[in-house]
C-alpha cells in the first residue's frame, strides 16, 4: 500500500479498514480527502464517483455499507447484493486509498436514538415512497462525515432528492464539506446504472427502459411548459403499464431542483423530471434535469 504522500496505481490493493479507529489511522496524516460513499455492489456508476473524486482530491476513500436505517419494513435490505471483494477489486481498479467497509454493530453500536430530520423535502417523492428513508440516508452520512473528516465528497445525480438533500444539510448545519456531483452514468440501452439492475432479467430489463424513455420525451416537450413535459412522459409510461411485464408507476414529477416541489404550470428555469417505478419485484428511479 502507498503511504500518504504518494498516490496509488490502478491496481493498487487498497487499504481495507473496519472501525473508526483503522480508519482514524489509515488516513492519519493525509490531506485533501475525498470521500464516494456507497452501498457497495459497485458498477460502473460508482467508478464515475472514484474517478471524479480522484482528480478532486489527494486521496479517496470509498465507504462500503448497507445502511439499515434507510430501508423501510417491506424493502429488499436482506436481498440487497453484498460482494466485499469484488467491491475492493473496483475500488484498487480506480486507484482507490481507502475502503472503510464497518459492519452495521460498529455504524450503530447502540440504537440510533439521535436522527437527522430530513424536513420537509425529505417527505416528498421518494420521502413519501419509502417513509424514513431520508432520516436514515441523512444520518448515516452525517456519521460519514465525522469519522471520515473528508474534504469533499461525491454523489451520484441519479438519487437527485438525496443529494439536494445532502447538499441542504450540508447547508443548513454548517458542515465543511464540498458536495459534488457526477452525472448519470447510463448503460448502452439507456437504462440508468443501478445496483439493482441485476435483479432484472431480459423480459424486465426491456420494460424498464420506458423509464428512460418517458424521461427523454419529457424533456424533447420542454419549450413547450411545464404541462407539456409532464404529458410526454406520461405517454410513454401508460403504453408501458400495458407491456408485458408492466412497468408499475410509483411517481412522476416535475420538480424545482431546490425544494422538490411539484413544478406550477408557469414554472421557468431549472427544473428535475423524476420517475420511479417498478418492474417486478425492483424497484427503479431516474431523473433528468430539464430547463423551461
Amino acid at each position: 500500500m502507498t503511504d500518504s504522500t504518494t498516490r496509488p496505481s490502478a491496481g493498487d490493493e487498497p487499504l481495507i479498514v473496519r472501525t473508526p479507529d483503522e480508519l482514524r489511522r489509515a488516513l492519519e496524516g493525509r490531506a485533501d480527502v475525498g470521500l464516494v460513499p456507497t452501498m457497495g455492489a459497485l458498477h460502473g456508476g460508482h467508478r464515475t464517483l472514484m474517478r471524479l473524486a480522484r482528480e478532486k482530491a489527494e486521496t479517496v476513500v470509498v465507504s462500503v455499507f448497507v445502511n439499515p436505517l434507510q430501508f423501510g419494513p417491506n424493502e429488499d435490505l436482506d436481498r440487497y447484493p453484498r460482494d466485499l471483494p469484488a467491491d475492493v477489486q473496483v475500488c484498487a481498479e480506480e486507484g482507490v486509498d481507502v475502503v472503510f467497509a464497518p459492519e452495521v454493530e460498529t455504524m450503530y453500536p447502540t440504537e440510533q436514538m439521535i436522527t437527522v430530520d430530513a424536513g420537509p423535502m425529505g417527505e416528498r417523492l421518494e420521502g413519501a415512497s419509502r417513509p424514513g428513508h431520508f432520516t436514515g440516508v441523512l444520518t448515516v452520512v452525517t456519521k460519514l462525515f465525522q469519522l471520515v473528516r473528508p474534504d469533499l465528497a461525491v454523489f451520484g445525480e441519479k438519487d437527485a432528492q438525496q443529494i439536494a438533500l445532502v447538499r441542504r444539510m450540508v447547508l443548513d448545519l454548517n458542515l465543511p464539506v464540498r458536495i459534488v456531483g457526477a452525472p448519470t452514468l447510463r448503460d448502452a440501452d439507456g437504462l440508468a446504472s443501478s445496483s439493482r439492475n441485476i435483479y432484472l432479467d431480459q423480459a424486465q430489463r426491456g420494460s424498464a427502459l420506458a423509464l428512460s424513455r418517458a424521461l427523454r420525451a419529457g424533456a424533447d416537450a420542454a419549450d413547450d411548459g411545464a404541462d407539456a413535459v409532464r404529458e410526454a412522459a406520461r405517454g410513454v409510461l401508460d403504453e408501458a403499464a400495458e407491456a408485458t411485464p408492466p412497468v408499475e408507476l410509483d411517481y412522476l414529477a416535475l420538480v424545482d431542483p431546490a425544494t422538490f416541489e411539484e413544478a406550477s404550470p408557469h414554472h421557468r428555469g431549472a427544473a428535475v423530471l423524476a420517475v420511479a417505478a417498478r418492474v417486478g419485484a425492483t424497484r427503479l428511479i431516474d431523473n433528468v434535469s430539464v430547463t423551461l
